[in-house]
């Protein structure tokens, strides 16, 4: 059931306080209620449910009381209950990005619930799936303020028009109700409002933040991390930490490093995800057995960074990659594929290279030139610790998020 407004909900205050002295200063003192925020997200795990968590713990909890619903299984659950934050998992939101309509539907009516019961202010969803899920979901019940994220779009130029074109007038309807939008990087805000994905006033670009204590590349924590990894000191080392999924396009890595023909360089994939047999099996075609490694899921990727000589992004679609800000605050030099907000960080020949997604030729050339030249690839790797500087820090991000809150429980009041 729907609540009033906080505007209202003050109103009735005061006039409860007209009786006399003591209840107007009672009323006074009386501390302000917290805003109570569901924060939605497909999959709680690296990506948009790292930064879900990080924005989460950067908020004043005297001003928010915050929820997280999300996908069953998430990596990230304890974590956040260990903060204090419930994780209630949502067993009928796919992570696929496909639509399901009958689970979808189960999806909706199961949120609706839980955000019934929860008597929420405020929901927050994150990516395509629980964008969806959740924006229908709040309407549903009355919740009285719906924000979104955008950590990148669920449409982009490798789908067919059909699909494309579907999926964009899904997001433009799911925009007709949301009061505020978020985005990862500039980019991505200024291609949402280019295709009436939100209006100008009501859409912000945030640093998607990254943990503190990010390894710094040293002789010490490269020999660590490659005794870890089980890689030969001496060895040229591609690594990479995403899902094996579509977006990721793991294939194309597994092209781009066969076209190299250098059997003294590895790769190594942290991350899992539903494409791992399809790119076993092309990893053992091209045979790289021996210097192809997927390493799964992993909670020490950070300590691993440092046995990288080179980061490399093969995405179709992003954001702004978490993953690629933390390779740069580490020293590691990136390559990484020319979609959405990635080239706001990575330079190209000056914080990184870009090569084109879709392209493995193009990614093994960008690849070669920096196992090649490890005099540029050093200079560049400086370069984009001083880029990213301190604006990736979950502090940022807890200041962001709480100015977008406000104006968006300002604008739905207003509505």
């Amino acid at each position: 059931m729907s609540r009033p407004a906080l505007s209202e909900r003050s109103a009735g205050r005061r006039e409860s306080a007209q009786g006399g002295l003591l209840g107007e200063k009672a009323a006074r003192k009386s501390p302000v209620r917290q805003v109570r925020v569901a924060q939605i997200v497909t999959s709680f795990t690296a990506g948009a449910g790292g930064i879900t968590l990080r924005g989460t713990l950067g908020l004043d909890p005297d001003r928010y009381s915050t929820t997280i619903f999300a996908g069953e299984g998430g990596s990230l659950a304890d974590r956040a209950e260990e903060a204090g934050f419930p994780v209630i998992s949502v067993r009928h939101m796919s992570p696929a990005r496909r639509i399901y309509p009958w689970l979808d539907a189960q999806g909706v009516r199961e949120l609706a619930s839980h955000l019934a019961a929860g008597e929420f202010d405020l929901v927050h969803t994150h990516s395509a799936k629980a964008g969806a899920l959740g924006r229908i979901a709040a309407r549903r019940v009355g919740v009285p303020t719906v924000v979104h994220s955008f950590h990148g779009f669920p449409f982009h130029e490798f789908q067919s028009p059909v699909v494309r074109g579907a999926l964009l007038t899904i997001e433009r309807r799911l925009a007709r109700m949301t009061d505020y939008f978020l985005t990862d990087g500039t980019v991505v805000a200024a291609e949402a409002v280019r295709l009436r994905l939100a209006p100008p006033d009501r859409i912000r670009a945030i640093a998607s933040p990254i943990d503190d204590g990010i390894l710094p590349v040293s002789d010490s924590s490269r020999r660590r991390a490659r005794r870890v990894l089980g890689i030969p000191e001496d060895a040229k080392v591609v690594g990479t930490a995403a899902r094996l999924d579509t977006q990721k396009a793991p294939i194309d890595m597994v092209e781009a490093i066969a076209a190299l023909r250098r059997p003294d360089v590895y790769m190594v994939w942290v991350g899992d995800g539903n494409l791992r047999s399809k790119t076993e099996r092309l990893i053992r075609k091209r045979g790289l057995d021996d210097r192809f490694i997927l390493a799964g899921n992993r909670s020490d990727v950070s300590t691993l960074l440092p046995g990288f000589d080179v980061f490399a992004m093969s995405s179709l679609y992003e954001g702004l990659p978490c993953a690629v800000v933390e390779a740069m605050t580490s020293g590691v030099p990136v390559v990484a594929t020319a979609v959405n907000s990635v080239p706001e960080i990575v330079i190209p020949g000056k914080t990184g290279l870009l090569a084109r997604p879709g392209d493995p030729a193009s990614l093994s050339r960008a690849l070669a030139y920096v196992l090649d030249h490890p005099d540029e690839a050093a200079r560049m790797a400086a370069a984009a610790r001083v880029h990213v500087g301190d604006r990736f820090r979950p502090e940022v991000l807890g200041q962001d998020l709480t100015e977008a809150y406000e104006i968006a429980l300002r604008h739905a009041g207003e509505r």
